[in-house]
């Protein structure tokens, strides 16, 4: 899996000559994926596909690629805002790898998360639970569930300028979809301001009238998975770390720590990768000659209970959502969706 995830990687992302073939042969693949959700969107945005409303409001955080832009932190940052506004929110994703799940538990406590591959039916046992709000982690696509605000991540670190769908490219939808967006937020963990810049511009090209917003994602702690100690990172500085990361892309991760001034040797797995006992017991061997061994929160929730206890603590460490420009655009959406007039934006009801 993990061979295979680097060939696919390698045609999406590659510029040498095999990569730009690959991507040629899978031309007609694409058109004929182009042809298919351009057909699927008609029949949502015609009303011959149903689509179910509910009572109460529900936002959508989603992307149009494949792999992490920051939807489940971007989804439990708005969700502590909602909270601590008073309002009740509630968590809607499909579970996937299991591991999403409890991180929106563990980044809030006091939130309803609840998994279902049918969002509609998560979204009513929310409301059942008496949640206010609903926020979808990861449902741009799914537009059988009506919802009264979509938010759209675009992630600068995966930005090139060319929007190539699958299969010759990462993209679910084209760019110019975001049209359907309420908002757009451009997330960066090591991108710079001009790469920033440049997927403002094109976004602001493609849906002129959708405001966009843009997100830093940062180290904030060092948490230990045995103890729940915290450390601040500079203890990181100079250390010798052993790096885990099973996320889409996992070099950004790296790339951070590395900026911290540590020494990384990284290894990373496939998205959503479920460890095994085999593999927790190699990497606590391995880590035994390293300062930490320091993984992403996704991980250190699937890895924590397959630690070996004798091998000392497993870090993780949290990542900050800092929102650089545009918080008032954020703050006006999630006014206008919890005003009574506020109405969903798919408007057929299911029998």
């Amino acid at each position: 899996m993990a061979n295979f995830r680097r060939v696919v990687d390698a045609v999406w992302a590659g510029r040498g000559k095999r990569a730009r073939t690959a991507r040629g042969l899978l031309s007609p693949l694409e058109l004929a994926y182009r042809v298919s959700i351009a057909a699927r969107g008609w029949l949502y945005d015609s009303g011959l596909f149903r689509v179910e409303t509910f009572s109460t409001p529900v936002i959508s955080v989603g992307n149009l690629s494949v792999g992490g832009t920051g939807k489940t932190p971007v989804a439990a940052w708005i969700a502590r805002r909602l909270a601590d506004n008073g309002v009740t929110p509630g968590v809607v994703l499909r579970g996937y790898g299991g591991d999403e799940t409890i991180v929106h538990q563990r980044l809030n406590p006091d939130v309803t998360v609840i998994a279902s591959a049918d969002r509609a039916r998560g979204i009513r046992e929310a409301i059942a639970q008496g949640v206010d709000v609903v926020i979808l982690d990861d449902a741009f696509q799914h537009r059988r569930a009506a919802r009264n605000a979509d938010v759209v991540l675009i992630d600068a670190d995966a930005w090139t300028g060319s929007v190539r769908l699958i299969p010759a490219g990462p993209w679910r939808e084209p760019l110019r979809s975001v049209r359907r967006a309420s908002l757009v937020i451009i997330t960066r963990k090591i991108a710079d301001r001009k790469v920033v810049e440049d997927a403002r511009r094109a976004v602001a090209a493609a849906a002129p009238r959708v405001p966009v917003v843009t997100a830093h994602l940062a180290p904030a702690d060092l948490h230990s998975t045995a103890t729940g100690q915290t450390l601040p990172l500079h203890v990181l500085r100079g250390a010798d770390l052993m790096a885990i990361a099973g996320v889409a892309r996992p070099d950004s991760f790296f790339r951070q720590l590395t900026e911290l001034g540590a020494v990384v040797r990284p290894h990373s797995f496939p998205d959503h990768h479920a460890f095994t006992s085999r593999e927790a017991r190699d990497l606590a061997a391995e880590a035994g000659s390293s300062d930490f061994a320091v993984c992403t929160l996704k991980d250190a929730v699937k890895l924590e209970s397959l630690w070996p206890p004798e091998a000392g603590s497993l870090w993780y460490v949290s990542q900050r959502l800092t929102i650089e420009d545009g918080l008032p655009e954020i703050d006006r959406m999630l006014d206008n969706l919890l005003a009574p007039r506020a109405e969903p934006t798919d408007q057929i009801t299911t029998e």
